[in-house]
């Protein structure tokens, strides 16, 4: 009898170390080139702004006395530790919900990360139109974001499919 055994997916786990890698990268390198709140203009849509974010998504929770750096780090942990239950139970095959966890994995990482070093998230991508400005964000948000929609992409187009009546 031959045995055949099926790779998980946690051979995803490359993606997630490398957008922690990038996310990394690009934070220090914000820190020691840019003064905090400094702003170079890049586009006219779109500056390098060094901010510290000390809540949330949108700098929800931002101003809650410090406990959120807590809360905030132990969802991040939770959730970092399901994507990986996840992905050990994942084939590796399934590309589509492999890169979502991963994506998601390694933004958390990296936002995390910052959270227990720093005690705030690096924020540096700042887009903008006239008056109006999107809050600043950094690579593991976009990671997150780009996981999160694929995996509400995957909800959409993934469902039971009507099996056929066998006669």
């Amino acid at each position: 009898m031959t045995q055949t055994t099926q790779k998980s997916g946690l051979v995803w786990l490359w993606l997630s170390l490398l957008l922690f890698a990038v996310d990394y990268f690009t934070k220090a390198l914000v820190m020691t080139e840019m003064d905090l709140y400094e702003s170079i203009d890049i586009l006219p849509i779109f500056n390098l702004t060094y901010m510290h974010n000390y809540g949330a998504a949108f700098s929800f929770l931002s101003d809650a006395g410090g406990w959120q750096r807590y809360f905030l780090s132990g969802i991040a942990i939770a959730i970092s530790t399901l994507l990986v239950f996840w992905l050990r139970k994942l084939p590796a095959s399934n590309w589509q919900l492999g890169l979502a966890y991963s994506l998601v994995l390694g933004g958390a990482v990296g936002n995390l990360f910052d959270r227990i070093i720093h005690g705030y998230v690096i924020d540096f991508l700042h887009f903008y139109y006239q008056d109006w400005h999107y809050p600043a964000f950094n690579v593991a948000d976009m990671a997150i974001v780009g996981g999160a929609a694929l995996l509400i992409f995957d909800a959409f187009t993934s469902g039971d499919k009507p099996q056929e009546k066998q006669s």
